[in-house]
């Protein structure tokens, strides 16, 4: 058979198969959420110049290279994008079928830190070194993991049509699946990892539907459980000195309250628009510990100001946001469960790292997402929002 004018139809299909091609391409470029991909991007780059101005003289750290650090959070951030590139590719429903060998892998991984494997970092046990200046700290996946694992189980009845909401027997098996990994991390001790996901599964229990009695437990367990980890000396001591610093922030302040008040300080000096980048005092005297991580916010406070401060609220706030258009605009409940533990996750552990900075949250040693160094944190958050992304590109046009 032949096509109009001379063409055979095996030499023109391809030609139409290529254009179907390019077209789905193009419709997936088209339904990004570009407001929450800007923004994280815009994140991104803010805390490399946040970074490069905590580490640029900071010769013990940096080896005599300044750009040292501001490389490799670009490097970082790239690996991230890619990252997230990948998830879109896979999709979240296909990860949904690999979830039990994701899941088993972070076991393997955070169990491989408990071993001579693992290594200590600012008084948490909580890294995989893997040479060359690299290391890995796999709570940081965690997160990611149990966010799926219970997504996977909470939502299996209800897309599938058999039930409105989870049953008990369902919710129980989630909560398990996710209380091992959090038991191990707690060995470490990690405790701000734990305290995120605990938010994490807080915040998926409330999205999937499940009994409001399962809510109330789950709070009453995590009361009970600060209660006999107090107790029963499960924290280690710097773990306890920062809780005593953050209720009396006058005690010791050359010791454990040193740094909440060094941070205060540098926020507290930048006024309305900061005193320029790479020339805060409190930055370039190196009085804020680990300025690069933790108490990067400290940096944004004094160089830019209220206004630079605001501005990276302003942008954590647009990919809160959108999160949550993403997460009302799915039509399956394992979608918008993903989404919203992705929510509490970010929201928590944004909240926790700035208030700590300001001295209405204890230090619990988190990053800001996006914004801090560190490679693990951000392959994980650029990996959610691949999954969100994913959740948006995936579901119905009518949608």
């Amino acid at each position: 058979m032949t096509a109009p004018h001379g063409f055979s139809v095996s030499r023109y299909a391809p030609e139409r198969g290529t254009l179907a091609k390019l077209a789905a391409r193009d419709s997936v470029v088209r339904r990004l959420d570009w407001p929450i991909l800007l923004s994280a991007l815009a994140l991104s780059g803010i805390g490399a110049l946040l970074v490069w101005s905590a580490t640029r003289g900071r010769t013990e750290l940096n080896n005599g290279d300044p750009y040292y650090f501001l490389f490799r959070h670009l490097l970082n951030t790239g690996i991230g994008v890619a990252l997230m590139i990948g998830t879109i590719w896979l999709g979240h429903r296909t990860l949904r079928g690999a979830v039990p060998v994701l899941y088993g892998l972070s076991i393997v991984l955070i169990l491989a830190v408990l071993t001579p494997l693992g290594a200590t970092i600012n008084g948490a046990h909580a890294w995989i070194v893997v040479g060359g200046g690299f290391s890995l700290q796999p709570s940081e996946f965690v997160k990611i993991t149990i966010i799926l694992v219970m997504a996977m189980l909470l939502a299996a009845k209800v897309d599938a049509g058999d039930q409105l909401h989870p049953d008990h027997r369902t919710v129980a098996k989630a909560l398990t699946l996710a209380a091992l990994p959090m038991g191990i991390v707690m060995l470490m001790p990690d405790l701000g990892s734990v305290m995120v996901m605990a938010v994490i599964v807080l915040g998926v229990l409330l999205a999937s539907g499940a009994s409001n009695r399962w809510v109330l437990g789950l709070i009453g367990a995590g009361v009970l459980g600060a209660v006999l980890v107090t107790t029963l000396g499960m924290l280690d001591e710097y773990q306890i000195n920062r809780f005593a610093a953050f209720a009396n922030p006058d005690l010791d302040p050359s010791g454990v309250g040193y740094n909440t008040n060094q941070a205060r300080i540098a926020i507290g000096s930048g006024g309305l628009l900061g005193s320029g980048l790479f020339k805060g005092s409190q930055t370039t005297g190196q009085f804020v510990p680990e300025q690069q991580t933790d108490f990067v916010f400290t940096v944004a406070g004094e160089e830019l100001g209220f206004v630079g401060a605001g501005l990276i609220l302003v942008l954590l706030g647009v990919v809160l946001w959108r999160a949550c258009r993403i997460a009302r605009g799915t039509t399956e409940l394992y979608g918008t469960v993903v989404a919203a533990g992705i929510i509490a996750w970010f929201s928590f552990q944004a909240f926790e790292n700035i208030g700590m900075t300001l001295g209405i949250m204890p230090v619990a040693g988190l990053p800001l997402p996006f914004v801090s160094y560190g490679g693990s944190s951000m392959f994980a958050v650029w990996v959610a929002i691949g999954l969100l992304q994913s959740i948006r590109v995936q579901r119905p046009m009518t949608a």
